[in-house]
C-alpha cells in the first residue's frame, strides 16, 4: 500500500469541527420537535365509551383492589415501567450548576435512551433544590409512582450521599448512571481489554484519574469485582491519593477519604505522572482534553498498557496520542474512535431486568452482572483492540443484559417477581421490539416529522 492509500488521520481542527456539530444542530432541532419525549396511550380505544372501563366509574374497581394490596400497583398500571430521572441541575455534561431548567433537555434524551434502547417508560424530574435531604424526600415522596429512580448529573460528593439514603430508604430500584453506570461499561471495556493483553486484572496495577462520581464508583465496583483495592492508584486535581493527604477530611467527603486509606498500596505521592508509572491500566474520568494525559506519562505505562480516556466531547488525550506513546487498547466516550464507553449501554438494559422482575433495590453485583454479560457478547460476536464493547446498534445485547441483571436480583433475594430465564429473555425482547418498532411506525406514517435539511437548520 502506498502513502496516498494509506487511510489518513484526521487534524485536530477536523476532529474539534466533527465534535461541535452534533452541538450546532442540537438547537434548531430541539426547537423543530418541541422536546424528545411524549405520552402515549397502550390501551384500546375504540370509542369514548371505552373511557368508562379507562376512567370512571370503572377505574374504580382496580383503585379499591391496590387500596388493598399496594403491589398491584405494578399490576393494575404501568407504575412496574415507569422510571423517574431525577436531578437537581448541579452537575450536567461538562456544564455545571446550570439549573433544573436548563437540565431538561438531558433528561430528556435519557427517557428516549430508556424508551428506545430499554423499553422503559421515563420522566424528566428537575428538581428545584441542591438540598441533598430534600431531593432524598422527594424521591420518597414519588416512589408510589415509580417502579425505580434513575438519579442524575447531581454534583458530588452529595451524589453519593442521595444514592445511599435513597438506596436505604426506598423499596424499588435507585440508580445513579454518573456512578454505576459509567462503572458497568467501564468494567465491561477493562474486562475484554485484559483478555486480550494477555493479563490478569486482579494481579496488575491500574490508575484512575479522576476522583468524581465516575471513578469513586468505578473504583468500589472493581473492588467488588476483585480488584485488590491496594493495586489501585487514585488521581485527583491535587495528585495522588493517599493515607497523608490532609486536605482530604472523612467529614466532607468520606467516600474519598476511605480511598485515600485502601488503595495504593504502594504509598505513592506527587502528581499524576507518579500514576503512571508502571501501571498496566487508566480510566480517566476527568476534564475534557486534549493535554489533560500526556504522551510522556503513557510511554512510562507497563508494555501493552491500557488507556480509557473517557471524557467528552474531547478525551484527555487523543487516542493516536496514546498509541504512539506505547499504549496496546485505547478507549473512549465518543463514538467516532474505536471503543466507545457509552453508559447507554448499561441503564437501559439493567433497568428493563430489575423492572421485570419488580426487583427492591439495584446493587453493585447486579451492574457487574451487566459488565460481565455486555463482555461476553462482544468476546461471542468477535473482538479485537479496536473493538471490545458491543456498540448501541448491536440491540440484541439489551435483552441478555436485562436479564443477567433479573437473574442477579432473584439470586440475590430483592426480587418479587421470579420468572424463568426464557420467560425473562422472550419479555425482555418483546417491551425492546415494541419500542423500536413504534418510533419506526410513527416515523413511516409521517406522526413523526422528518426534520429539514441540516443546511437549512444551520441557517437559523
Amino acid at each position: 500500500m502506498t502513502s496516498s492509500q494509506e487511510e489518513r488521520k484526521p487534524t485536530v481542527e477536523e476532529l474539534l469541527a466533527k465534535a461541535k456539530k452534533p452541538a450546532q444542530l442540537a438547537s434548531p432541532l430541539h426547537r423543530f420537535y418541541e422536546g424528545k419525549v411524549q405520552t402515549m396511550p397502550k390501551c384500546s380505544v375504540k370509542s369514548a365509551d371505552d373511557f368508562a372501563i379507562w376512567y370512571t366509574p370503572g377505574v374504580a374497581a382496580p383503585c379499591r383492589e391496590i387500596q388493598a394490596d399496594p403491589d398491584k400497583s405494578f399490576e393494575l398500571t404501568n407504575r412496574w415501567n415507569y422510571v423517574a430521572v431525577v436531578t437537581d441541575g448541579t452537575r450536567v455534561l461538562g456544564l455545571g450548576d446550570i439549573g433544573p431548567e436548563a437540565a431538561m433537555p438531558v433528561m430528556e434524551g435519557k427517557a428516549l435512551l430508556f424508551k428506545y434502547l430499554g423499553g422503559v417508560d421515563a420522566f424528566p424530574i428537575c428538581l428545584k433544590t441542591k438540598d441533598p435531604e430534600e431531593i432524598i424526600r422527594t424521591c420518597e415522596l414519588i416512589e408510589p409512582s415509580f417502579g425505580g429512580i434513575n438519579l442524575e448529573d447531581i454534583a458530588k460528593p452529595k451524589c453519593f450521599h442521595v444514592l445511599e439514603k435513597t438506596r436505604e430508604k426506598l423499596g424499588i430500584p435507585v440508580w445513579h448512571d454518573d456512578q454505576q453506570g459509567t462503572a458497568t461499561v467501564i468494567l465491561a471495556g477493562l474486562i475484554n481489554a485484559f483478555k486480550l493483553v494477555g493479563k490478569n486484572p486482579k494481579e496488575s496495577l491500574i490508575t484512575l484519574v479522576g476522583v468524581g462520581g465516575a471513578n469513586t464508583r468505578t473504583a468500589y465496583v472493581l473492588i467488588r469485582w476483585g480488584i485488590k483495592p491496594g493495586n489501585m492508584i487514585m488521581v485527583d486535581s491535587k495528585g495522588i491519593l493517599h493515607p497523608g493527604r490532609t486536605d482530604i477530611k472523612k467529614e466532607e467527603n468520606p467516600w474519598k477519604y476511605d480511598l485515600a486509606q485502601k488503595t495504593n498500596a504502594e504509598g505513592r505521592t506527587g502528581t499524576i505522572a507518579e500514576a503512571f508509572k508502571g501501571v498496566d491500566a487508566v480510566v480517566a474520568a476527568s476534564k475534557p482534553g486534549p493535554g489533560m494525559i500526556r504522551k510522556e506519562w503513557v510511554a512510562t505505562m507497563a508494555d501493552d498498557s491500557i488507556v480509557f480516556a473517557c471524557a467528552n466531547p474531547i478525551p484527555e488525550i487523543w487516542p493516536w496520542e496514546a498509541k504512539e506513546a506505547g499504549a496496546r487498547i485505547i478507549a473512549t466516550g465518543r463514538s467516532d474512535f474505536p471503543n466507545q464507553v457509552n453508559n447507554s449501554l448499561g441503564f437501559p438494559a439493567i433497568f428493563r431486568g430489575v423492572l421485570d422482575v419488580r426487583a427492591k433495590t439495584v446493587t453493585d453485583d447486579m451492574c457487574i452482572a451487566a459488565a460481565q454479560e455486555l463482555a461476553k457478547f462482544a468476546e461471542e460476536r468477535g473482538m479485537n483492540e479496536n473493538d471490545i464493547l458491543p456498540r448501541m446498534e448491536e440491540w440484541e445485547v439489551y435483552p441478555r443484559e436485562a436479564v443477567a441483571c433479573a437473574l442477579k436480583s432473584i439470586e440475590q433475594g430483592v426480587a418479587r417477581m421470579k420468572p424463568s430465564r426464557q420467560e425473562l429473555y422472550e419479555r425482555a425482547v418483546a417491551i425492546i421490539k415494541n419500542a423500536r418498532e413504534s418510533v419506526k411506525l410513527l416515523m413511516k406514517e409521517g406522526l413523526v416529522k422528518q426534520p429539514p435539511p441540516e443546511e437549512e437548520l444551520l441557517k437559523k
